[in-house]
């Protein structure tokens, strides 16, 4: 697994404050509420605190059928579990059913939110209610820029043009040429700026390919028409992992040649590493977004702790490949990466 030098400073960060947290406490639902009583996230282990009951809730702006979302509440959920937190969780792709619930979770006096800025403008006003009543936020994965002027504790996720210079890094040592970067959602700041990182680095072209991500069909035809049409494409950038899939499946029915590569990971980007009908995926630790955002809460909450100081959280990125598969595998399986 490579990291960036900025991702490898970012990694040892994460992992202190991990153990810190440890020390002190020792898909998709559509837009409903998602409510996990016990926490219990799949990462095995975790004894609960005796501080009092606490009632944190997660709102985020993910599709049906994306699974980097459920790797993420296996965190959260295994977090709330050791916190003596009752977890909280929903979602909508559209801003304004986003706002909405993070409205709906301020009129509840939750003791805390965590939420995406993956519209940021979106959210402003309703993070701002929140901030009023007294709410602490954590803003997680996506509008890190934004956090701090929303009135955010802290962001936890990764650098996203970091993220994508790292990619064009990897396609220029691979000696790509022409990249194709699929946008599975129009207007999210992070992919744009994902998209943006590749062209900043990579010595070749990138063109960018906007699809329907939560259409299956939809999305891989889309590829498909690209490939077909653009017989010099040596490299497709998927932004997730489901997209990678569906890039795959693209590049079998047109038969091009072009190596897919991907953002996120999980147990079947792992397989098709293994398979090598993936180049590369960059991990930005779900499982940690959603860990650290739930003990961030609490820490605040109990400890009036602020993990970073207020400044960025890391997770991300490193490049993983088929190298990594054998010591990733047990781990993607039960969900945790």
């Amino acid at each position: 697994m490579r990291t960036s030098r900025t991702a490898r400073t970012a990694k040892g960060v994460v992992a202190c404050l991990a153990v810190i947290a440890l020390a002190a406490g020792c898909s998709s639902s559509g837009g409903k509420d998602d409510e996990d009583k016990s926490g219990d996230g799949g990462g095995g282990g975790g004894t609960g605190v005796n501080t009092p009951r606490l009632k944190i809730a997660m709102v985020t702006h993910s599709g049906e059928g994306d699974t980097f979302w459920d790797i993420v509440r296996s965190g959260a959920k295994q977090a709330a579990r050791k916190d003596n937190v009752q977890f909280l969780y929903a979602n909508d792709k559209e801003a304004k059913g986003q706002a909405e619930l993070v409205q709906s979770f301020v009129d509840k006096k939750v003791d805390g939110i965590i939420v995406t800025l993956a519209k940021p403008e979106a959210m402003r006003s309703v993070l701002g209610k929140a901030k009023a009543a007294g709410i602490p936020v954590v803003t997680i994965n996506s509008g890190g820029e934004f956090s701090e002027e929303f009135g955010a504790l802290s962001h936890i996720g990764q650098d996203e043009s970091v993220a994508g210079e790292a990619v064009g890094d990897e396609l220029d040592k691979r000696g790509k040429k022409k990249a194709l970067c699929v946008i599975h959602e129009q207007g999210n700041v992070s992919l744009e700026q994902r998209c943006a990182g590749v062209k900043k680095s990579f010595g070749g072209s990138v063109e960018n390919l906007n699809v329907e991500g939560t259409n299956a069909p939809a999305s891989q035809s889309s590829i498909s028409a690209k490939l077909q049409a653009t017989k010099d494409i040596d490299a497709v950038v998927t932004l997730g992992a489901p997209i990678a899939a569906y890039s795959v499946k693209a590049k079998e029915d047109t038969g091009s040649k072009a190596e897919i590569d991907t953002f996120d990971l999980n147990a079947e980007v792992v397989k098709r590493l293994k398979a090598k009908e993936v180049g590369f995926a960059v991990d930005q630790q779900p499982y940690l977004q959603g860990y650290l955002s739930v003990d961030e809460l609490w820490l605040y909450k109990t400890n009036a702790n602020v993990l970073g100081g207020g400044k960025p959280v890391l997770t991300g990125p490193a490049l993983v490949t088929g190298k990594d598969v054998p010591k990733l595998e047990k781990y993607t399986a039960r969900g945790t990466r």
